[in-house]
């Protein structure tokens, strides 16, 4: 009998487990969602809270907005990511779960400028700030939670949900978005059509919020520092390295990724292929991240972190150069679909197992706030500018071969900082 009180007692455990992952990642999900959805209707919430004469200066202010929520990342990561290690992984990732609801919710319901004048693109501005706020401190929380509820030798294997949960996202954003298109006429697209994402997103935000209130916390509060200042001092002191390491892996992964959501833009701008087959590489893009994120996720269990960090990288890093010249002399679909299958799963098989080795670079004590402060930041730099400075070198140069150097650049040195990190793999040099 003790015999099968311990299986039921393991399959139990497991189960928990995957419930536990489920409504972690389910914030990651949604942040992505979100992402999507408003890149799909960027035009239309342009039209909504920026009405000018001129489209382009309409769509210039909704992204540049859309980016205001890069620019307070790292607020959000330093004070909801130690707020973290002070008070417990669960009410801080249920704290930002329900900022991106009250972000959420008041984008599909915020009446536009013809309503209330001048405060639709104010309020339109707070809510991104809130949303930021809310990502920023996401990350940390989260993915910390993650590798300490899950079982030691396959921790890999449930935080890699937090990568894969981006690829899903972004191939449900562009059904969704498509889904409209071909349902509504383009006038109720775009008078109320382009909400509908958002509401059916502020939908599952309260259920995520339950859900993730009866989670059981991974850290004692009695054991944690008692204020910020105590986990930034312990950071600046000891964890110096891993913050740098970090940033510079972050850096190629970050620009990789930016770059491939702007190949729907670069197949309609460029390559001038059909709408329909930009559309398309959305869902080829998000599919591909995900299925390489839960394969990268178990294969960096099985061989370290560093390993599936460095070679899928590496063989992206050869192919990215031959793939642009592939796909710009021959712009068919499918030449474009296949390029970008291949590059997205790899770099989604590499990003399972970089972000393990960061957060597992810092002590439990520390955790959230280390890795936190290095995405945040890793985005905000590098993700909230590579689109531009893609746009920029292709203008400039009038050569869509343009970007290829700043991409090789930039997973050089993500190449070159996973050698210099220590295994974190349990049982290897340098776990924690």
């Amino acid at each position: 009998m003790d015999g099968v009180d311990g299986v039921d007692g393991a399959d139990a455990a497991r189960a928990d487990a995957r419930r536990d992952v489920a409504a972690v990642a389910l914030g990651n999900a949604i942040e992505f969602f979100d992402f999507g959805a408003y890149a799909t209707f960027a035009v239309m919430i342009g039209r909504t809270f920026f009405p000018t004469q001129r489209p382009f200066v309409s769509l210039l202010l909704s992204v540049s907005v859309f980016g205001l929520g890069f620019v307070v990342r790292p607020l959000g990561a330093l004070v909801i990511g130690a707020y973290a290690d002070r008070a417990g992984r669960k009410p801080a990732m249920t704290l930002t779960l329900a900022m991106m609801a009250v972000g959420t919710g008041a984008i599909a319901v915020l009446p536009g400028y013809e309503t209330i004048g001048v405060a639709a693109p104010i309020l339109l501005v707070v809510t991104r700030l809130i949303q930021g706020l809310a990502w920023g401190g996401e990350a940390g929380p989260a993915t910390t939670y993650i590798l300490e509820a899950a079982p030691p030798e396959r921790r890999a294997a449930y935080a890699c949900w937090q990568v894969a949960t981006q690829g899903f996202a972004a191939v449900a954003a562009g059904l969704a978005g498509y889904a409209l298109t071909l349902a509504l006429p383009e006038a109720e697209l775009d008078a109320w059509g382009w909400r509908v994402p958002f509401a059916l997103g502020l939908l599952v935000l309260p259920v995520g919020v339950y859900i993730r209130r009866r989670l059981s916390d991974t850290i004692d509060p009695r054991h944690a520092y008692c204020t910020t200042r105590e986990i930034l001092r312990e950071l600046n002191a000891r964890h110096r390295r891993p913050i740098a390491i970090g940033l510079m892996i972050l850096l190629g992964s970050t620009i990789t990724q930016y770059f491939l959501n702007y190949m729907t833009t670069f197949a309609l701008t460029e390559l001038h292929l059909p709408g329909g087959v930009a559309m398309l590489a959305t869902f080829v893009t998000g599919a591909a991240l995900a299925v390489g994120a839960l394969a990268g996720g178990s294969l960096s269990d099985r061989v370290g972190r560093r390993a599936i960090l460095i070679w899928p990288r590496v063989l992206l890093l050869l192919l990215l150069f031959p793939a642009l010249q592939l796909i710009v002399s021959r712009p068919t679909p499918a030449v474009f679909l296949a390029t970008l299958t291949v590059l997205s799963g790899l770099h989604g098989m590499s990003g399972a197992a970089l972000i393990v080795l960061i957060a597992e670079s810092f002590p439990q004590r520390v955790r959230s706030t280390g890795f936190s402060i290095v995405y945040a930041v890793a985005v905000s730099l590098f993700g909230g500018t590579a689109q531009s400075i893609v746009t920029w070198l292709i203008g400039t140069t009038g050569n869509p071969m343009a970007p290829s150097g700043y991409l090789l650049v930039a997973n050089a040195i993500c190449i070159a900082a996973g050698w210099l990190a220590a295994e974190t793999r349990p049982g290897g040099r340098g776990t924690r």
